[in-house]
């Protein structure tokens, strides 16, 4: 049984708190990956259409012998600004992704992207209800979400996402957008948990908490994901850093490291902004 503490979403499925990430990962490499990950015990696993790499990731769960409802398999649609997102369209995406994964549900889909300045999240976010309604997603959710798009697809569907996927790590703390969460009961998951490794985990701060518990700058930065409520999918496809990005749950940060950590946000967004991605 795996030891990562789990996340009671809106609709009651339960979700790990800690999950791996396969972005930037290709399809050929995804396999290993992702059968590295599962034999170091995550159990939850997040892709993308994206991404290309579903084909890949599904064949590592297939390969693994863990049964099915031991997994939390998350996928998202790819909003693409070069199409127009009907109701048809989207369960056409929907098919294909489940097809290529190899699966007959996923726990988790994502809308990738608001694309706010096109405002069809809306139409899009009604198709994500019937394919919730259906089964064949246990959850569904957002990525990438401002509060004004939250609120808008709450307020014209009455469904609730069950998840916001964006980017947070210590020096982008979300704060705000945490709290409109909290309001409305959504669950914050991070991308690039971990600063994308850049100059956070090189942060003195960091070195000084990490030295303090034996742990690493990024087991540091994962612990801190877990003990203020996000879900965290970190993403590497080197056997040790997968090993040791799941090793954090044999340590505690006190309430000085807390308030360090939260120091470091000066609101440095490494990727795109929300309002203004439109990328095909």
């Amino acid at each position: 049984m795996s030891k990562v503490p789990t996340i009671t979403l809106n609709n009651g499925v339960e979700m790990p708190q800690l999950g791996f990430g396969v972005w930037q990962v290709a399809d050929d490499e995804a396999t290993a990956a992702v059968s590295t990950a599962l034999e170091a015990g995550y159990r939850s696993i997040d892709t993308a259409a994206i991404y290309e790499n579903e084909t890949g990731t599904g064949k590592a769960l297939a390969a693994s012998g863990i049964a099915r409802d031991e997994l939390f398999v998350t996928t998202k649609l790819w909003n693409s600004a070069n199409e127009t997102w009907t109701r048809d369209n989207v369960l056409r995406e929907f098919d294909a992704s489940l097809a290529k994964l190899g699966l007959d549900y996923v726990d988790l889909y994502l809308i990738h992207w608001p694309r706010a300045m096109r405002e069809d999240y809306v139409t899009i976010w009604r198709a994500f209800a019937e394919i919730a309604a259906s089964g064949r997603a246990k959850a569904v959710g957002v990525s990438n979400f401002h509060a004004p798009q939250l609120e808008r697809v709450i307020a014209e569907t009455s469904l609730v996402p069950a998840v916001n996927q964006v980017e947070l790590h210590p020096d982008f703390a979300q704060t705000e957008l945490r709290a409109v969460h909290a309001r409305h009961g959504i669950v914050t998951e991070a991308w690039s948990p971990l600063g994308q490794g850049r100059e956070l985990l090189g942060d003195p701060v960091l070195a000084r908490i990490g030295a303090k518990h034996g742990k690493s700058a990024a087991q540091v930065v994962l612990r801190w994901h877990l003990q203020v409520g996000n879900v965290a999918i970190p993403k590497s496809v080197t056997p040790s850093r997968i090993r040791e990005n799941f090793d954090v749950f044999g340590f505690e940060l006190d309430a000085d490291d807390l308030a360090a950590i939260a120091g470091l946000d000066a609101g440095n967004r490494l990727g795109p902004n929300p309002d203004e991605f439109d990328w095909s």
